[in-house]
């Protein structure tokens, strides 16, 4: 019957400590000579050794393992930041659990299941949590970080995209290229990104004149996009702009105005959040404000680990700015550029 090759075995072979064994697969060998490294990689391999996971993470008391925990996904934005995330912290030898929630789940419903799991920290993306959730994790010492979401709770920090700066940008896009009856197509009414998007557009309007507006509800999705700009059309006075919360609800109003026979961008220019992949497609040619990716998850991972080893520091929230990327959906610009 076979049997599980022990470290104390592998040390032999290499003649070597049992901690320098250890060392070797906890650290990556920092504090070890090459020639010993070496020495307890050739013997793992003769040997067939596998080191123990489980018994590291009870000597040190933590598992390398961050908790990554995403609500219903409704837009390409999410997959496209995961897939980024994984190889970040795989990069820094740290594995991922993901958790998703279903719809009829929320983040307070999943994070209990997560805490289980002895994470060294969460990543919460896509969704808030409550404040009494987030008091919970603090008491369990797992350190909490959200990422392009802000939420009103002490010891959770956030790194976040921001978004009231650049609902004021599509305001000055829009008005500084000529249009004078704008729209607003929101996202989900509880997240603070659409809040504070629309926060941002509205305040910029005002503070240059523009006194009416409208604005459709829309979740985030394609089809709410779409059904959102059929909406609008319909008004007594339709917009001459659309401001989206996010690229794939405008993808969709682009679609919306195209089967009603209204030319993008000549009659109703087009801006969008985010700037996933789609939204440079030649069909689209999404003008967008797009979300800084790479920083804003190199600025949480630093922030994760920060909190991982000194947990009483205080947490902070950090914005990001966006750029605008201005492609073929708004009249009156110079299409490629980026600011």
């Amino acid at each position: 019957m076979n049997r599980k090759v022990t470290s104390i075995e592998v040390a032999q072979r290499a003649g070597v400590s049992q901690s320098t064994v250890s060392r070797v697969f906890s650290t990556g060998s920092p504090n070890v000579s090459n020639e010993a490294r070496d020495r307890v990689l050739k013997a793992s391999r003769e040997l067939g050794y596998q080191p123990n996971a489980i018994a590291r993470m009870m000597s040190t008391r933590q598992t390398n393992i961050i908790g990554i925990v995403m609500a219903t996904i409704t837009s390409p934005f999410y997959p496209y930041v995961l897939e980024k995330f994984l190889r970040e912290l795989q990069g820094i030898d740290r594995q991922v659990l993901l958790f998703t929630a279903s719809e009829t789940q929320s983040v307070d419903d999943l994070l209990p299941l997560a805490l289980q799991y002895q994470v060294d920290a969460l990543i919460i993306t896509s969704a808030t949590l409550s404040s009494e959730m987030a008091a919970i994790s603090t008491r369990s010492g797992t350190p909490v970080i959200l990422f392009n979401r802000t939420v009103s709770a002490p010891n959770v920090s956030a790194v976040c995209a921001d978004n009231v700066a650049g609902g004021r940008l599509a305001a000055d896009v829009l008005l500084d290229s000529g249009h004078r009856n704008p729209a607003f197509i929101a996202g989900i009414q509880d997240t603070s990104t659409s809040q504070d998007r629309e926060r941002g557009f509205r305040e910029r309007l005002r503070e240059r004149g523009v006194m009416r507006w409208l604005r459709q509800q829309g979740s985030y999705t394609y089809e709410s996009g779409y059904a959102a700009a059929q909406a609008l059309l319909d008004q007594p006075q339709p917009p001459d702009a659309l401001f989206c919360a996010n690229d794939i609800m405008a993808l969709g109003a682009v679609d919306a105005l195209r089967a009603r026979g209204v030319r993008v961008p000549d009659e109703v220019s087009v801006i969008g959040f985010d700037n996933i992949p789609m939204a440079g497609w030649g069909a689209y040619q999404l003008t967008t404000i797009s979300q800084e990716v790479d920083q804003m998850i190199e600025r949480t991972i630093a922030l994760m680990l920060e909190r991982i080893e000194a947990p009483d520091r205080p947490a902070r929230v950090e914005l990001v700015p966006g750029r605008l990327i201005v492609r073929a959906s708004v009249r009156g610009l110079s299409n490629g550029a980026a600011s």
